[in-house]
């Protein structure tokens, strides 16, 4: 069974693939406005931004930066989804001796890869314009397992309205709140400088205990219990939204 799901998987995450390749522009999209905001944030109100951190604005900003280019890239996933689900390539599919579960995985595992060109562009971008870090290998390891779960737990909730939609606007509308999370978190201020009701939901939302976890791998500090705070919101939202998303599936095949 299981060799039966990862050929499946395997199969249809190269299908995906390929579409990916044919439409390079995806990617291209998804970095253009992280890449903006980065370079507003820098040139234009990083000189008036006080974050008490002693290092460069570029450095204290740019996990946030990540964080967005993650969650406008799961949009494409749920657009994806969205058209499958229209051109009827799902009957095909259940008409086909697959593992049903492969659709699903074969497209969450695509948002990962195309997310991960997403994010080394960026990071070539920050470097740029004057990111360092002196982080060792396993700082960069601990980083990209922190950014690859929190791609998973994004995109397996925008597999939900990828399958569920009414309309292609619909499909992808939901990353909207998710990309305005990271200004309501550590990514570009300090929460201390925030009024009271903001700094409180600041500070226990998902995006700036994860922010802090990967500033603090970058800069080579003890990253305290953010990090396992970050990794059990990403787990947690991983396998919620996993759950919901199979529920939505089997709803809409059944």
């Amino acid at each position: 069974m299981t060799k039966h799901f990862l050929g499946d998987t395997a199969a249809l995450l190269g299908r995906s693939l390929r579409h990916i390749t044919r439409s390079v522009d995806t990617i291209i999209t998804t970095t253009i406005m992280p890449i903006a905001m980065m370079l507003m944030f820098v040139y234009v109100f990083g000189g008036a931004i006080n974050t008490g951190s002693g290092s460069s604005y570029v450095n204290y900003m740019l996990p946030g930066i990540l964080l967005i280019t993650i969650a406008s890239g799961i949009a494409y996933t749920a657009y994806r989804l969205f058209m499958d689900m229209k051109s009827g390539i799902f009957e095909r599919f259940q008409s086909m001796p697959i593992a049903r579960s492969s659709v699903l995985w074969a497209h969450v595992l695509t948002s990962v890869l195309a997310n991960l060109i997403s994010l080394v562009v960026v990071v070539l971008v920050a470097l740029l314009m004057g990111f360092r870090s002196g982080a060792g290998l396993l700082e960069w390891l601990a980083v990209a397992g922190i950014l690859i779960l929190f791609t998973l737990a994004l995109t397996w909730i925008a597999v939900i309205p990828g399958l569920s939609a009414k309309t292609m606007e619909g499909a992808s509308a939901f990353s909207y709140p998710l990309i305005f999370l990271p200004f309501l978190s550590s990514a570009f201020v300090p929460t201390t400088t925030m009024p009271g009701p903001v700094r409180a939901f600041a500070e226990h939302q998902p995006v700036t205990s994860i922010v802090n976890a990967i500033r603090a791998l970058f800069a080579e500090q003890p990253v305290g219990t953010d990090v396992w705070i970050a990794l059990a919101w990403c787990v947690g939202i991983t396998i919620v939204a996993y759950l919901f998303a199979m529920v939505t599936y089997r709803r809409k095949i059944a």
